[in-house]
């Protein structure tokens, strides 16, 4: 088994003492031989009942539902506008529909701060996720470093088993020729 310090000094050219934190880590489970992929989904489950609902409303209000329901809601007040205004010459919000405009308004402010919670748990996942795939990838160019190695020495063995090979051949090849000139 292969030290940390040595996987460090001729896979990654530096000594174990110089690496980043992710490089060390990657290292060491290079040296001990130990996986280093995890599932990372688990260890973002929302734990307070405030992301789980920021992230409901950013699921929901980016949603085709939620497009249509707004969409038929502001359709549903302007013609409920429109109707009784034509009935009863007094609309409870007459054009340019202000009380719409003043919900609206409220249901942006809310929604925005709402949506960019979520989207900031979102983007500490994602760089999560970003260095553990980073992790990894290294893993894995040590790993095939390490198999370059093993498959060249093996070739340089076989070189010289072949060579040997060939002498002994050469040399059987010289006695038989000398023995059939000596006859």
């Amino acid at each position: 088994m292969r030290s940390a310090d040595d996987v460090a000094s001729k896979l990654l050219g530096a000594p174990f003492a110089a690496l980043d934190e992710r490089a060390r880590k990657v290292a060491l489970h290079v040296a001990e031989r130990r996986h280093i992929a995890r599932n990372l989904a688990a260890e973002f489950v929302p734990s307070t009942r405030g992301a789980r609902a920021a992230d409901a409303v950013a699921r929901f209000g980016g949603s085709w539902v939620f497009i249509g329901l707004f969409a038929l809601t502001m359709v549903v007040w302007v013609g409920l506008n429109t109707w009784v205004l034509a009935r009863h010459d007094k609309a409870f919000d007459p054009y340019p529909y202000i009380l719409l405009n003043l919900f609206l308004s409220m249901l942006a402010a809310i929604q925005a701060p709402i949506i960019l919670m979520s989207q900031n748990r979102q983007s500490e996942k994602d760089r999560v996720n970003a260095g553990h795939d980073y992790e990894v990838n290294l893993k894995s160019e040590l790993e095939i470093m390490l198999l370059h190695d093993k498959l060249d020495l093996l070739r340089e063995g076989q070189w010289r088993e072949l060579l040997a090979l060939q002498r002994e051949q050469l040399k059987l090849l010289q006695d038989l020729a000398g023995s059939r000139l000596a006859n």
